[in-house]
C-alpha cells in the first residue's frame, strides 16, 4: 500500500461490468424473494460458507456443511467442522460489522479462526511467504512490523475513496491478500470483507453466494491474483472479481425466475432438497424436512405423505421413529 490510492487502472471492461452489475442488482431486487425468504437466504449463506472454505481445502461437502449447521452429527475432521461453525457465526453477524474498522476486522478474524490457529484475532508476528498448491512462493507478505499501519491505510482508503464500491471492494480484497496480515485465514477474511463492503453498497450482497462462484472458478481466481502480483497492480484481479459478481447475480436471477414462473414449483424444489439430503443420509425424518424446507411439523408430514403416496419414498420404523428413504428397485408394493 501507498499513501495515495493502491495501484490499479480503471479499464473499459470494468466500467462495462459495473454498469451490467448495477442493472442486474436492480433486476434482482425486482424479481427476487431473497430479502424475504429465509429458506433461500439460508441456502445461499450455506453455499457462501461452503465455497469460501472449500477454496482453503476444507473437505466438507455442501450437504455436510448443511448438516453441521442443522446440528447433525457429521463424520469429518474436527478442524473442518469448527471452520464451518466459526464461518457461519461471523457471516450471521455481517450487519453488525463496520467495514472500515480495524477492530472489527480483528474481531472477525478471531471468530473465523477461533480454536484453530495460535494467532487468532491478532496480526501475525512472523514473516510469511505465500505459496501455491505446488509449494512455489507466489510472493512474500509484508514484514509484520508494517502490517498494522498498512491495514489502517487500506481501511482509510476504502472509506474515503470516491471510486465505485464495486471496484473499491475488489481492490480491498486484493490488497489485503497482498499484505497477508494474518498467520492464517487471510483468504477467508478477505472474501468475507469483500462481501461486507458490497453489502454496504447494496444489502442483497449479504445473501449472494459470490464465494461459491469463486470456488467454481478457483484456478482463475489464483491466476488473477498471480497476474496482478506480477504486474504490481490489481487491474486483472478486479476484472476477474467483477465477472464473478456478475455471474453470481445472473445465477440468483435465474433461480428466482424459475421459482416465480413455475418452472420449479414448490413441490419440485422440496423434492430436490430431499433427494440431495438422501444422497448423504440413509433416511430422512420429519425434523429434517422442517429444517430443509423451513416448514412446520404438520407441513413436513404432508410433504412426506405426498411423496410416499407418489412412490418416491418408502416409510418405515427405525429406533422409535418413522423415517423415509428413497424407493429402490427391490421395493415391492
Amino acid at each position: 500500500m501507498r499513501n495515495q490510492k493502491p495501484p490499479f487502472e480503471i479499464s473499459n471492461q470494468m466500467i462495462d461490468y459495473v454498469a451490467e452489475i448495477a442493472e442486474l442488482v436492480g433486476k434482482l431486487s425486482a424479481v427476487s424473494s431473497l430479502s424475504t425468504n429465509p429458506t433461500l437466504r439460508r441456502s445461499n449463506r450455506i453455499r457462501t460458507i461452503h465455497g469460501s472454505l472449500a477454496i482453503e481445502q476444507n473437505t466438507l461437502s455442501l450437504e455436510q456443511v448443511t448438516a453441521v449447521l442443522n446440528g447433525k452429527h457429521v463424520l469429518a475432521p474436527p478442524k473442518d467442522i469448527a471452520e464451518v461453525k466459526n464461518a457461519y457465526e461471523i457471516y450471521e453477524r455481517l450487519d453488525e460489522l463496520d467495514p472500515f474498522s480495524m477492530e472489527d476486522l480483528l474481531t472477525a478474524h478471531g471468530i473465523m479462526t477461533r480454536g484453530l490457529v495460535e494467532e487468532s484475532g491478532v496480526f501475525r508476528t512472523r514473516p510469511v511467504g505465500v505459496v501455491d498448491s505446488e509449494g512455489h512462493v507466489l510472493h512474500f507478505g509484508t514484514l509484520p512490523q508494517y502490517v498494522p499501519g498498512l491495514v489502517m491505510e487500506l481501511l482509510d482508503w476504502a472509506k474515503t475513496s470516491e471510486v465505485h464500491m464495486l471496484i473499491r471492494s475488489c481492490v480491498f480484497h486484493y490488497e489485503l491478500e497482498l499484505i497477508h496480515p494474518f498467520a492464517d485465514g487471510n483468504g477467508r477474511v478477505g472474501r468475507l470483507w469483500h462481501t461486507l463492503l458490497l453489502s454496504k453498497w447494496n444489502p442483497a450482497f449479504a445473501w449472494l453466494p459470490v464465494e461459491s462462484i469463486i470456488h467454481d472458478r478457483q484456478q482463475e481466481y489464483y491466476a488473477a491474483i498471480n497476474t496482478s502480483n506480477n504486474a504490481g497492480e490489481s487491474t486483472v484481479f478486479i476484472e476477474f472479481m467483477l465477472s464473478a459478481i456478475k455471474a453470481s447475480l445472473i445465477d440468483a436471477i435465474s433461480t428466482s425466475d424459475k421459482m416465480s414462473d413455475g418452472k420449479m414449483d414448490k413441490a419440485t424444489l422440496r423434492w430436490n432438497k430431499i433427494q440431495e439430503y438422501l444422497k448423504t443420509h440413509d433416511y430422512i425424518m420429519n425434523a429434517d424436512v422442517r429444517d430443509l424446507c423451513g416448514v412446520s411439523a404438520a407441513t413436513a408430514n404432508r410433504i412426506l405423505a405426498t411423496f410416499t403416496a407418489e412412490r418416491k419414498l418408502v416409510k418405515y420404523f427405525n429406533s422409535g421413529h418413522w423415517v423415509y428413504r428413497s424407493i429402490t428397485y427391490g421395493d415391492k408394493d
